[in-house]
């Protein structure tokens, strides 16, 4: 484990400012649905690649996380994961008190297509927590279990494995707390469940290897070794 040098705080910092934007939008923008493949297919009647928007930055966290692993360490990627809570839970106070201000005649946005695209956020932002926190620490712990198992080689067992697991946990808990909470049918549930890990698999298979070619550049610019992190 080598000191951070100025350089490796600001590619850190870099890193927690994609991490959390690309969570914090993912919250804001999941009402608009479309199909990802060009076929209208159904499994036992229900409907297969019918996805929320809010689904598309969501892999970008994951591939974060895990570059912040590989390269600084469990505790860092830890500490991402709850500055993106903080970054959430203050985008819903945002969102209530901007709810409340009502708006005036000449406003391009009047209060009810306001209400009407944010209204739900607060309670997807907190659905979308309970997921988040689940997935991401299960993330980051077993990608740091085949880390040490393999003693930094094999970065794509450890990318995927820890991704599927965890992309599991997070549809499954997220869309169950959105029909729970009344923002989405029932009917919808399998569907959408099957529908989001299948994507998020396939995107978690396809960042493979842009992990590698992002951790190659970072361990060549900082001289770093195999298995050798970064200390922040």
């Amino acid at each position: 484990m080598i000191k951070a040098t100025p350089a490796a705080r600001k590619l850190y910092l870099y890193l927690a400012a994609l991490f959390i934007t690309s969570l914090v939008v993912s919250n804001l923008i999941f009402q608009k649905f479309f199909y990802w493949y060009p076929f209208d297919w159904e499994v036992f009647g229900f409907s297969l690649f019918e996805l929320s928007v809010g689904i598309l930055p969501y892999p970008i966290t994951f591939l974060i996380t895990d570059i912040i692993s590989e390269i600084f360490g469990k505790k860092s990627a830890n500490q991402v994961v709850i500055a993106g809570i903080f970054a959430s839970f203050f985008s819903i106070g945002i969102l209530l008190v901007a709810g409340e201000v009502p708006a005036i005649e000449t406003s391009p946005v009047d209060d009810a297509t306001f209400q009407k695209v944010f209204a739900m956020s607060p309670l997807a932002v907190l659905a979308s927590m309970i997921a988040y926190l689940s997935a991401q620490f299960v993330d980051i712990r077993i990608y740091h279990f085949w880390k040490n198992l393999t003693k930094g080689k094999h970065l794509w067992l450890r990318n995927n494995f820890s991704t599927f697991a965890s992309q599991i946990i997070d549809s499954t808990t997220v869309i169950l707390l959105l029909c729970s909470f009344g923002l989405l049918p029932w009917e919808l549930f399998w569907g959408l469940v099957v529908s989001s890990v299948i994507f998020k698999i396939l995107i978690a298979a396809f960042d493979t290897p842009f992990l590698y070619f992002f951790v190659w550049i970072i361990r060549r610019e900082f001289k770093l070794d195999v298995n050798e992190e970064i200390q922040l």
